[in-house]
């Protein structure tokens, strides 16, 4: 089958780009259809891969700022060329599962979540600090996304979820059944280390770690505050706009590592004394990373981390995304034993071959029944 991959926007690192060298893997010479592309700021093996790009690719300032251009995505996408594919494979955080699909073709959709400036505008407008006049402004426009959205979730034949809360929210806003297959977390560069294959006594003096871009909706400074409250050691890796916020937020126990070199990475998370995840997140790879490395993690019951983090077996939940709520559970994580070897096993469906497995089981029967029909 002559396969497609199609993908948001290339100008940026995350998540998202983790399941795209995945996808390439499995589909090497694949082409990859998406809006922008900005080859400067990706990996240089990208630089090889068969890259298609839209319109978009030559407005100006774009690979800078993509969001001002947010109305143009779906014409961007629906103008994608993709005659003669039996296959699409779309992954999902935008607007790419609006392209059109030829007679044929099967559209399998990896959601990493439904379109959140659509459908969770006033979250995404409060973390951006978008006026009362700009929100009433777009509204028109919001109406028009999501109409446009449902109906190209129409056009998908089949939808995979990368969490629960994911497969909640695909039903909730496509009226959608989906399966859930976790992201792909390289669970082999993580090995618990000397004292961390042992569980930590309270007194032991090693750091709790948080990781991640510093932007608001991270809520990193929920585990600063609670951290300089408690006068516990914390170590934050990564970087962003809101680094001078929480750095003014925080006491003398807590240490801002800038951002982290992949190769100190292992080491880093395997050293710590737990790994503290506040933010609400539609997955997580960095907690997976930690429960590798034979870490628990303290998160917030929400999102992705409820696939993740079994209370008291593999880390501490908190219900209350405050400073206090957070003290509490580190407070109550002070009292608890966990074993580095089950930590370990619990991260283990998630490693990137059990991905690829069951994305590809997925794939030949969906595509297969898909073949005999025609």
């Amino acid at each position: 089958m002559r396969t497609a991959l199609v993908h948001d926007w290339l100008n940026q690192i995350g998540g998202a780009e983790d399941v795209l060298e995945a996808l390439v893997d499995l589909y090497p010479g694949a082409p990859i259809f998406t809006s922008i592309y900005w080859p400067e700021k990706m990996p240089a093996r990208y630089r090889d891969w068969p890259i298609r790009t839209s319109f978009m690719d030559r407005l100006p300032g774009i690979h800078r700022h993509h969001q001002p251009y947010l109305p143009l995505y779906p014409l961007a996408f629906s103008g994608l060329d993709l005659t003669g594919y039996d296959l699409i494979l779309s992954n999902k955080s935008g607007f790419c599962h609006g392209v059109h699909k030829p007679r044929g073709a099967v559209h399998i959709c990896y959601c990493l979540t439904p379109t959140r400036y659509v459908w969770n505008f006033a979250d995404y407008a409060g973390r951006e600090g978008l006026g009362a006049t700009a929100r009433l402004l777009l509204q028109p426009l919001l109406a028009w996304l999501r109409r446009w959205d449902k109906a190209a979730a129409r056009s998908v034949d089949h939808f995979i979820a990368i969490s629960s809360e994911i497969q909640r929210r695909i039903a909730q806003f496509y009226g959608r059944d989906s399966v859930i297959i976790y992201p792909p977390v390289a669970i082999q560069r993580f090995t618990p280390r000397g004292a961390a294959v042992e569980a930590v006594a309270p007194a032991a003096p090693a750091y709790f770690l948080s990781l991640g871009r510093l932007i608001p909706y991270k809520q990193v400074d929920l585990a600063v505050q609670a951290c300089s409250a408690a006068h516990l050691p914390l170590q934050v890796g990564g970087d962003g706009r809101d680094r001078a916020r929480l750095e003014k937020l925080a006491g003398p126990t807590v240490k801002f590592l800038g951002r982290v070199p992949d190769a100190d990475l292992p080491a880093l998370v395997a050293g710590c004394r737990a790994f503290i995840f506040p933010g609400l997140e539609d997955f997580g790879i960095t907690p997976v990373q930690a429960l590798a490395a034979g870490r628990p993690v303290i998160a917030y019951a929400g999102g992705g981390a409820l696939d993740i983090v079994q209370d008291g077996v593999n880390g501490v939940l908190f219900h209350e995304q405050t400073p206090g709520a957070l003290q509490g559970a580190l407070a109550r994580f002070e009292t608890l034993h966990f074993d580095p070897k089950v930590i370990r096993q619990s991260a283990q469906k998630f490693d990137a071959s059990v991905f690829k497995d069951r994305l590809q089981a997925f794939i030949s029967e969906k595509a297969g029944i898909a073949q005999s029909r025609r």
